[in-house]
């Protein structure tokens, strides 16, 4: 699954309020991106890939990822004539992995150091 399209941080804490319905009891999020359309939220629990489709963006995947199904991630950073950066997931069971593109303005070190601290336990 490729998710297309450059992402920006979006507040945890906005994200909490605006995604309040998927999630858990005591679930918090950690951290947000926002896609040109969809968006990828690290909670304390699993990553969660909010998924528009169609052309008015009214039909929703949720997608959950359970870090423990993580069995590793790539990311590639900027370069000088690429301005932006990826991460890829790769989740058991699948050959083909999740990728993300971000843009410059974020930190793709803090991203892989976000996946680290969860997929780690």
């Amino acid at each position: 699954m490729a998710l297309f399209g450059n992402a920006h941080t979006v507040d945890p804490g906005k994200a909490q309020y605006d995604y309040a319905r998927l999630l858990g009891q005591n679930e918090q999020v950690h951290a947000a991106f926002q896609l040109i359309r969809d968006t990828i939220l690290f909670t304390d629990r699993r990553l969660i890939l909010v998924d528009k489709q169609g052309i008015t963006g009214k039909k929703t995947e949720y997608h959950s990822v359970p870090y423990r199904s993580i069995t590793h991630f790539a990311v590639e950073t900027a370069g000088t004539f690429d301005l932006d950066a990826e991460l890829k997931i790769w989740i058991s069971g699948t050959s083909v992995p999740i990728t993300k593109t971000f843009t410059k303005g974020v930190d793709i070190y803090e991203v892989q150091a976000i996946l680290t601290q969860f997929v780690a336990r």
